[in-house]
């Protein structure tokens, strides 16, 4: 397949990627204070060497109180800067695109990192780890909630708009391309999107329109720091599964693209739990990216349970979509893009390895039919073959 439009060149505003794979965010919960550690160089330097065409910075927080666990990633700071600079060079170096998404835990704050268990963090497990700031470190929501978030003031929502846009300034000059403001899966903007959650009865609650008033005015003051031709991306539920639907995020999206939104990557769950299909099965999300690049208008990225490369390129060849995120797949196979290509019978180059790579697959290509060992069955033989 020659004229694959998964490793198309793509140019969203002043930025054109080499491909249409892009690494999710995933969080590492692995920084220190915020700050960046060499395990994350190495963990998105490998995914930009495999070939990606774009590669996301994991969700990054815009202030203390919206770190989910002890370990998340920092941007509240301009001492952060140095960190998300390296991070933002090394992707650069392998060859792809710089992004990072931007988000807030809200209520969801204070938690013990996933593989600890995940439930509500100690002061004795934080202070034992070396928090200092347990008070300051405060969990908020839009309004009271059941488990003892505190509802944020008028005033500390204009403030936390401007963290936004502090955080967004401080992406753009660690050199990031792409930003991406996280608005799902249940943390602190997709607690105000909700109408179970967001039981406010001034102008950031009540009505539709009422809710998405925090979203548009931090896309807002993001536009205000962000270069005018670098993309901003909105990441949704589209379906959470609570009152947070399809049609909802129809309407938010035709009403956040005027303001500078160019694409809306397309998630589900994180109200009542994630995610909200019972069946996952491959490419799941995707009908979410379908429906949003057709009846928002906008561009869509397809993301959950994307794992074949032919499975990848119909997606685009459907029109279902405008770009691939890959995630625990690319965990797996850090070199997926270069696998995916192959596959597909595309130009190698067009995953754009380095050279130190490219040079000996290029060599190996040449010495006869040598089969890769990641080779085996496609989206389309599995019912038959079992998963590759």
């Amino acid at each position: 397949m020659t004229d694959s439009l998964l490793f198309k060149t793509i140019t969203i505003r002043g930025v054109t990627l080499k491909n249409r794979v892009v690494i999710a965010p995933m969080h590492q919960y692995s920084a220190i204070e915020g700050h960046a550690q060499d395990w994350h160089v190495t963990n998105v330097g490998r995914y930009a060497a495999g070939g990606a065409g774009l590669v996301f910075v994991e969700s990054t927080k815009v202030e203390r109180r919206g770190c989910g666990t002890i370990g998340d990633l920092g941007a509240w700071r301009d001492d952060h800067i140095p960190g998300l600079t390296r991070l933002a060079d090394n992707i650069r170096l392998n060859g792809a695109v710089a992004a990072i998404q931007l988000g807030h835990s809200g209520a969801r704050a204070r938690c013990f990192r996933p593989w600890a268990g995940g439930k509500p963090l100690t002061r004795v497990a934080a202070e034992a780890e070396g928090v200092t700031d347990w008070d300051a470190w405060e969990r908020i929501a839009p309004a009271v909630s059941e488990d003892g978030a505190r509802a944020l003031t008028r005033a500390e929502i204009q403030a936390l708009v401007m963290s936004w846009g502090q955080a967004v300034r401080r992406c753009n000059d660690a050199g990031f391309d792409i930003v991406e403001i996280h608005a799902a899966h249940g943390y602190l903007i997709h607690q105000f999107l909700s109408p179970v959650i967001n039981q406010r009865t001034d102008d950031y609650g009540g009505s539709e329109q009422n809710r998405r008033r925090l979203l548009m005015q931090i896309v807002e003051e993001a536009r205000r720091f962000w270069p005018a031709d670098k993309p901003l991306f909105v990441r949704l539920s589209v379906e959470d599964g609570a009152g947070f639907g399809p049609d909802q995020s129809v309407a938010l999206a035709q009403a956040i693209k005027p303001l500078g939104v160019d694409v809306i990557d397309c998630s589900s769950g994180g109200i009542t739990g994630s995610p909200v299909s019972d069946t996952l099965g491959y490419g799941y999300q995707v009908p979410y990216a379908e429906r949003l690049k057709s009846d928002g208008g906008i561009m869509s990225m397809a993301v959950g349970l994307i794992v074949h490369a032919d499975q990848a390129e119909a997606i685009l060849q459907n029109g279902q979509a405008d770009l691939i995120a890959i995630a625990r797949e690319a965990m797996y196979n850090p070199n997926w893009p270069m696998d995916a290509a192959i596959k597909l019978g595309a130009d190698i180059n067009a995953a754009s390895t380095p050279p130190q790579v490219a040079y000996w697959l290029d060599k190996r290509r040449g010495s006869g039919n040598i089969v890769p060992s990641t080779f085996g069955t496609g989206i389309d033989r599995l019912s038959n073959d079992g998963d590759a």
